[in-house]
């Protein structure tokens, strides 16, 4: 507005000192002999201003309407959360353990012998072999008014043959945890194996 005010070509040149790097990127740097070219550069600051500092913006969002009109739900994850299902792979990231100090007998009850368990119980072996699992080991979750939930007084099964261990849904973490607990320790020539 300082500039559109100026009365002389002084006064003009005055106005426009402290906003010559603004005129230089804005592409407004006409030459000014008189007056007269004090209108030409607002005219030029104006159209700057107004359609051409927003004309790549709106390009861009023109050619993502066009995306979006072809392409609808390309653009939804950007813009919308939408849960994503848990898996365990997700539940394993997420997840840091923390073990007890090594050499404590909180960490040898926590540590590898623990997890030596529970391969055994699902596989039959208590070491990952260097060629694998031929299957590889799975769980599966037994349900209440499953046949097998009844038959199992609520124990975990395995099935060794097809590396799979079966679990039954509990109402509470504590029962869980007891019956597998129970189940670790007892596995040994028990029924909580099925044959193949």
């Amino acid at each position: 507005s300082v500039v559109s005010e100026s009365t002389t070509l002084e006064d003009f040149e005055k106005s426009k000192a402290p906003l010559l790097d603004y005129l230089a990127n804005a592409g407004c740097l006409r030459p000014m002999r008189s007056i007269g070219d004090r209108d030409l550069l607002v005219h030029d600051i104006v159209m700057f201003q107004v359609i051409y500092r927003v004309q790549c913006p709106f390009q861009r969002y023109s050619v993502g309407c066009f995306l979006k009109s072809r392409h609808p739900d390309s653009f939804c994850p950007l813009f919308c959360f939408e849960p994503s299902p848990l898996t365990a792979d997700l539940m394993d990231d997420l997840f840091s353990i923390h073990l007890s100090p090594e050499g404590s007998n909180k960490r040898v009850e926590e540590g590898p012998s623990k997890l030596q368990k529970i391969l055994a119980f699902a596989t039959g072996a208590s070491v990952v072999s260097p060629i694998g699992f031929s299957r590889s080991p799975s769980i599966q979750f037994i349900h209440r008014g499953d046949d097998d939930f009844s038959c199992t007084l609520m124990f975990p099964m395995a099935n060794t043959c097809v590396n799979c261990i079966m679990l039954p849904l509990h109402v509470s973490y504590l029962l869980f945890k007891e019956k597998f607990d129970f189940a670790l320790g007892n596995t040994y020539g028990s029924s909580f194996y099925l044959c193949c």
